[in-house]
Parts: structure tokens; C-alpha cells; sequence
């Protein structure tokens, strides 16, 4: 459990979900990152869920509803970080997400905070896979923030309804590649990709084995799948147009996970479905 001020820093931006794991217990994936970090030595691992449900859009995957949370967790970093170097010096703290020297998921699971899902995604109780991970990397021994109840590598029941309502049959070994991948390709679809989003109606990303999955039945009918985060609440955006994106000043593009890709290859796939 993590100890009191370490608690109340996380509680001050309204993230409930967090866990220790020693560095030893972790997958390394990219340990590049940490090795040009010259002389630390990691010893402990500070992980957080990020919750971001708040609604199902229309035709597009909700994690692209708020606004990105790379923004949110760039400026979480800016005043956390600050804060545990003063209070934990001469320790130093390293944070990720998404880009990781670790395997999260993997991480993620030893901490306790969910399983394996058959769509490779963290399935937990509370949120489904309607979360993001995320973590900080420090040289401090892990007695000095809490204790870490490492668990066994636990995956779900594999009741096999994700990989059922896969879109493109790639869960069930079939296709090459996903619809989520798919709405983000770079320039001309084939006449096969076409047709897909035509047919799944979807302007960018795919929630389908997510939607499909008993964790997401349930995280919905117990409330617990929304998120409390505001930063995920506000300024969401849950229909896409083609005049929507077309208009959108760019500074307020830029806020959205979609904008990664540039504003042509959304708009291309709204004129595909004529939105």
C-alpha cells in the first residue's frame, strides 16, 4: 500500500488506482531509456491506472472522446515529480507511459491491479479495459513508499467474445491487422479497408472487443467504469463531422488523440462513411 503523503498526491488529481512493484519483478522492453540515465540504478516501481470512460461516442473509439491524455499525464509529471524529489531526495524519478523502458501490462498485472485479457489488453474489475497505465521508475528502495503485493501472472476466463466481435478476425489469428490500425493508415485504403469501415461505421479506432468483454457488462452495471478524473470529463467530444474537423481550430485539434495522424487521414475516413 502506498504510504499517506505518497497517497495524498496521487488523491489531489483524483487517481485512486495505484501500486508498488520492486524493478527486479518487471519486463524489460526498452531498457535503453534507462541506461542513459547515467548512474541510476532503478529499484522500485510506482504504477497508476487512468480511467477515461465517460460515454460511448458515435462511430469512433472512446478513448479519443476526451482530450488526449498524454497532455494530462505531461502535466501530472510537472507537479509530481517536483514534489518526490523534495520530499524523497537524493532519490530520482522517472516517468512513462505508453513509451516504457517496461512491459505495463505485464507490470501492471504483478502489481495486482488486473489481469490478461485475450485482446492483450489490462482487464480490472472496476474499469473494464477503459484505462491507461502508467508509471514512475525511482533509485528508492521500495520500503521508503510502501509495500508491494506482488501477484501471480492471472489472466481472464477466456470466454472468447472479444475475439468473436473482431471486426477483422485478427484476435482469432485471421486477419493481418486491426480496424483501429486500419482508420489510421497514412494515405489510400484499399477497396477491402473501405468496405471494413464502412461496415463497422468507425471514423478512427475500434472498441469492439472491448464493448464485447463480461469486464465492461459489469464494470457498467456496477457504475464503476466512469471515470472520476475531470480532465477526462471535460471537453469531450462524442460525434465527429466532416465539418466538425474541418473547422476545428488547430490548437483545439491538437488536444485530441486523433490529431496524431493529421487532420487528412480522419477526414478521409468520415468521407468514406459521409459524415
Amino acid at each position: 500500500m502506498l504510504k499517506k503523503a505518497l497517497s495524498s498526491l496521487f488523491a489531489e488529481a483524483h487517481i485512486v488506482d495505484t501500486a508498488l512493484l520492486p524493478f527486479s519483478e518487471c519486463r524489460q522492453t526498452l531498457p535503453r531509456l534507462l541506461e542513459e540515465k547515467e548512474g541510476f540504478a532503478p529499484q522500485s516501481v510506482i504504477l497508476f491506472l487512468l480511467p477515461y470512460y465517460t460515454k460511448k461516442p458515435e462511430g469512433f473509439s472512446a478513448y479519443a472522446a476526451p482530450r488526449d491524455y498524454h497532455h494530462f499525464i505531461k502535466a501530472l509529471y510537472a507537479t509530481l515529480l517536483p514534489q518526490l524529489e523534495a520530499s524523497l531526495s537524493p532519490y530520482r524519478f522517472y516517468a512513462f507511459t505508453d513509451h516504457s523502458p517496461i512491459d505495463e501490462r505485464h507490470a501492471a498485472v504483478r502489481a495486482g491491479l488486473g489481469v490478461f485479457g485475450q485482446n492483450g489488453l489490462l482487464l480490472t474489475e472496476k474499469y473494464s479495459s477503459y484505462q491507461f497505465i502508467a508509471e514512475i521508475i525511482t533509485d528508492a528502495p521500495l520500503a521508503l513508499l510502501g509495500e508491494a503485493d506482488i501477484a501471480p501472472l492471472a489472466s481472464c476466463l477466456a470466454c472468447g467474445r472479444c475475439r468473436d466481435a473482431c471486426p477483422t478476425g485478427i484476435l482469432r489469428g485471421e486477419g493481418e491487422d486491426c480496424l483501429s490500425a486500419i482508420t489510421q493508415k497514412k494515405g489510400a485504403l484499399s477497396s477491402e479497408e473501405e468496405a471494413l469501415l464502412r461496415r463497422e461505421g468507425s471514423a478512427w479506432g475500434c472498441d469492439a472487443c472491448q464493448e464485447a468483454c463480461p469486464y465492461t457488462e459489469r464494470a457498467k452495471k456496477n457504475g464503476t467504469i466512469y471515470t472520476t478524473i475531470p480532465y477526462f470529463r471535460e471537453e469531450c467530444i462524442y460525434s465527429l463531422s466532416t465539418a466538425l474537423i474541418e473547422t476545428m481550430p488547430k490548437e483545439r485539434f491538437r488536444q485530441y488523440a486523433f490529431a496524431w495522424r493529421g487532420r487528412q487521414v480522419l477526414l478521409r475516413n468520415l468521407k468514406l462513411l459521409n459524415k
